[in-house]
């Protein structure tokens, strides 16, 4: 994938979702609660795909500060604490290109486990 830059960055606390327009001329609503459990922070991600860690009960976080790293991302401050892991402009583009079906197999596996968003 070639390099994709941001072009805007909302955030709406109210519906709790951050808008990002890259300039391919593509906008993502990516929820608040989408982009927690997604962090590409080793909290989450681990240090390899094994150690992958399903985050639930998200469901009402909300992000309450955005810190620019650079040209090439943002930090995302959460509600809940969390705040490491940065979201590389490819991070956002891959997780808004990939929404329609991470999300089903994000529900399908809490339910499989149990958990509760």
């Amino acid at each position: 994938m070639s390099a994709v830059r941001v072009e805007r960055l909302v955030l709406h606390q109210r519906s709790r979702s951050l808008e990002v327009g890259f300039d391919t001329g593509e906008v993502f609503h990516l929820p608040c609660e989408y982009l927690r459990v997604n962090s590409p922070s080793a909290e989450v991600q681990g240090h390899h795909p094994s150690q992958r860690v399903l985050v639930a009960g998200k469901r009402e976080v909300n992000i309450v500060g955005i810190d620019p790293v650079g040209q090439y991302g943002v930090l995302l401050r959460f509600d809940d604490g969390h705040d490491t892991g940065i979201f590389s402009w490819e991070t956002l583009y891959r997780l808004g290109r990939e929404q329609a079906e991470a999300w089903p197999r994000y529900l399908a596996e809490l339910e499989a486990r149990g958990l509760e968003r």
